[in-house]
């Protein structure tokens, strides 16, 4: 049996979604299809939950920071407020009912099962075949990625998803992994009392990031009593039943009573069946253009364009999908000023090239750095002021070609750089402007002041 209808979505994350309710809302007919919750990874067990955490967490950090601030103080972490939140508020224990009828009351149809690509414009779905007169939108996401650590697919470590649905923190956790969903996790646990090691194979701490971020960020993490091993290579995992025992360095054992394996996440492209439709289903992402078309009445948006694994690229990348397929003329996808936030305190803000990829790419790079604390707001702000600015200027056209912003409002900041980065304000422009005193983005002019 097939069944006629004009788009199908197949994923319903943030991306998949919002193409299918904005497009049922314009009254196209539209299939959404998903085999998990309708909202992805986002609302239930990643950006919302995790945020919840590191909230709760930093109030905590904050309470702590009141002897000689502003008197004295006695905290007594309890971690059922914070369970109970991400249960009722974010969650509504994991059901996706209110999102479901979101969608099927603009107009849509919900169909929950897996869903594969059958041809050009043709999807199967657990046995039923859909024609899609308008096309097709692939937006599957991504899973974690999990490393080849010997004895790792034989013991139960937790990823995101047993974190943030944990009931209690765990007294003692190894993280796998120092990006941005290791670092926040751990430092949520440790807040709350858990013993927390961090394991980064490569150098230094949330790598893709500027060094110096790294390494202010070892420092804090520090501070908060979390241990961290970079450049440390772990080469096998046992479990006996109550304590996980992981190997690295070819000999020194570290223990726990929990592993989180916090190593990334990537597209899963194999059971698509991208192939019926020319395309590569072994490739790392499904490649599009600036329309985000990926064939013939194909579109793909979010994880699986490996554009950057952002709830915010998704529903970017959903709108323009969305234009394209009403017909309505727009721009293309313009990634320059990709935003970046790691929720950790400090936050770490960031937006476009690094200084390293700014100089792969060929160009001549001034940088300019201000430590936050040397700031006005930073002197006042004291306890918990840790932070920097890092411009990433390219000189032959005398722009922003990258900027980073970390600490107590790191992500804010940001914001502003963001617009200079997009706009291509030139730093002539910027030097000369008037930054509000005493703030924390005032960093932005003295950094300007220390090009090199």
């Amino acid at each position: 049996m097939t069944r006629d209808t004009d788009v199908v979505v197949i994923g319903m994350g943030v991306g998949g979604e919002h193409v299918a309710e904005r497009l049922a809302a314009e009254g196209v007919g539209v299939v959404g299809v998903e085999a998990e919750l309708v909202g992805g990874e986002c609302p239930y067990w990643a950006c919302i939950p995790s945020k919840m955490m590191i909230r709760a967490g930093n109030l905590l950090a904050e309470a702590r920071r009141i002897p000689g601030m502003a008197g004295r103080s006695e905290v007594e972490p309890d971690w059922r407020p914070v369970a109970d939140r991400i249960r009722d508020e974010a969650t509504d224990d994991w059901n996706d009912q209110v999102a479901v009828d979101r969608f099927t009351g603009k107009g849509g149809t919900f169909l929950r099962g897996r869903a594969r690509l059958a041809g050009p414009g043709r999807v199967e779905v657990d046995g039923e075949e859909f024609t899609a007169r308008r096309g097709v939108v692939l937006a599957t996401g991504s899973r974690p990625s999990i490393p080849p650590v010997p004895g790792l697919d034989r013991v139960p470590y937790w990823t995101n998803r047993d974190a943030v649905s944990a009931k209690e923190p765990p007294a003692s956790l190894l993280v796998l992994g120092g990006g941005a969903i290791g670092l926040e996790l751990a430092q949520a646990f440790a807040r709350f009392g858990s013993w927390v090691t961090v394991v980064e194979a490569l150098d230094r701490l949330l790598p893709a990031e500027e060094p110096e971020t790294g390494a202010l960020l070892a420092e804090v993490l520090g501070a908060d009593g979390i241990t961290v091993r970079t450049g440390a290579k772990a080469d096998g995992v046992r479990h006996d039943g109550d304590v996980f025992r992981l190997s690295v360095d070819a000999g020194d054992e570290l223990t726990a009573d929990r592993l989180l394996v916090a190593t990334g996440r990537r597209p899963v492209l194999a059971d698509l069946g991208l192939e019926t439709v020319g395309l590569d289903p072994g490739a790392r992402a499904v490649a599009v253009d600036g329309q985000l078309r990926a064939g013939d009445r194909l579109w793909a948006v979010g994880d699986l364009t490996g554009r950057g694994l952002f709830t915010h690229v998704a529903m970017y990348q959903a709108e323009i999908a969305v234009r394209d397929i009403l017909g309505t003329p727009g721009p293309d996808a313009d990634y320059r000023a990709l935003p970046r936030v790691t929720f950790t305190d400090p936050e770490v803000g960031s937006v476009g090239l690094s200084e390293r990829a700014a100089r792969e790419q060929g160009l001549h790079v001034r940088t300019g750095t201000a430590e936050i604390p040397s700031a006005t707001r930073g002197w006042i702000h004291k306890a918990g002021n840790e932070g920097l600015v890092k411009l990433v200027e390219d000189a032959d056209r005398g722009v922003l070609v990258g900027a980073t912003s970390v600490g107590p409002v790191g992500g804010e900041v940001m914001y502003g750089l963001a617009v200079a980065v997009q706009a291509e304000v030139p730093v002539e422009r910027l030097r000369h402007m008037i930054y509000a005193y005493p703030t924390f983005h005032r960093a932005v002019e003295e950094a300007l002041r220390r090009w090199h």
